[in-house]
Parts: C-alpha cells; sequence; structure tokens
C-alpha cells in the first residue's frame, strides 16, 4: 500500500473513531457533553485536530469557535500530535524557585525537544505547564499520568532510562 493510501486509511479510520465518540459521548448535542467529547478524543488521537473539532461543531450544534476556545484554553488538549510520552513540568511557583527551569533544560538537553513540541520519531512530547497542584512535591513533574516529585536533576536521565 503506498504511502498515500496509507494516509487515507488512517484519515477513515480516525474519522470512524470521532463517529463513534461523539454518538457516544456527545449525541445528545449538549454543551456539558462538549468535555467529555474533547477529552475522549484527545486519548484516541492523541491530539484535537481541526477536522475533529469542525465535526464535533456541526454534529453538536455548536459554534466552531467555542469548540476551538475550550481546546486551546485547557492544557489538556493538543493541537499537534502528542508523543508517546508527555513529560509536563510544572512551572509554578513552588516548582520553580526549587529549580523546575533546570529540570525542563535537562529534559530539551537530552531529548532535542523544545516545550511544545513532540520528538521527530514520536515518543516524547515537552510542555511547561502551570501549577499542577501538588507543591508538596515540588519540583513535580508528569509523564503521561505518572507522577514524579521531589525531583533533582540528576533524576532526569534516569526517568527517561525508565520512559523509552
Amino acid at each position: 500500500m503506498s504511502k498515500t493510501n496509507e494516509a487515507q486509511v488512517l484519515c477513515q479510520e480516525s474519522m470512524a473513531l470521532l463517529k463513534d465518540i461523539v454518538k457516544q459521548h456527545g449525541s445528545g448535542g449538549r454543551k456539558d457533553e462538549l468535555i467529555e467529547v474533547l477529552n475522549e478524543v484527545q486519548e484516541k488521537l492523541g491530539y484535537v485536530p481541526y477536522e475533529a473539532q469542525k465535526y464535533i461543531a456541526e454534529t453538536m450544534n455548536l459554534p466552531l469557535a467555542e469548540i476551538f476556545g475550550v481546546v486551546t484554553f485547557y492544557s489538556r488538549f493538543s493541537l499537534k500530535p502528542v508523543g508517546k510520552y508527555k513529560i509536563a513540568v510544572c512551572m509554578g511557583t513552588a516548582c520553580y524557585v526549587k529549580d523546575a527551569q533546570k529540570i525542563l533544560d535537562r529534559f530539551v538537553e537530552l531529548t532535542g525537544v523544545q516545550p511544545g513540541e513532540t520528538s521527530e520519531d514520536g515518543l516524547y512530547s515537552i510542555v511547561a505547564t502551570r501549577c499542577i497542584g501538588a507543591c508538596g512535591l515540588a519540583p513535580v513533574i508528569t509523564i503521561n499520568e505518572d507522577v514524579h516529585g521531589k525531583l533533582v536533576v540528576e533524576d532526569v536521565d534516569r526517568l527517561l532510562e525508565i520512559y523509552k
């Protein structure tokens, strides 16, 4: 199968998945179902592409601008594909004063990925986040759903060995 056909199949698969998600979680067309739909799309596709936003808007009878506003407001959602491992470094005050910037810099140095980007191999995405509410663990990061706290810069190397 050519690359063009593979891309079309993925697009068809993603669209079928999107239709199922909206049917399951957003069939009432209510505004309060939107976050649930977007969460599921993010989880299944790895991001919320424009085409998905447009389909959700049309199907749920909501303005596209409103959906875009929600997707860009919450850091949970991404407009670009996210890596297999999403590394979120908390940059809230408690973490920042305990060297979160140095931890973030070490992740960037070792992965070659700038905050807000994804590695070319699709393995890592790095984000600098606002407070994640775990100040007692400062400095703290999450890698996907795993929380790692009371870190020092040297822990970054060990964590990347675990998540590869």
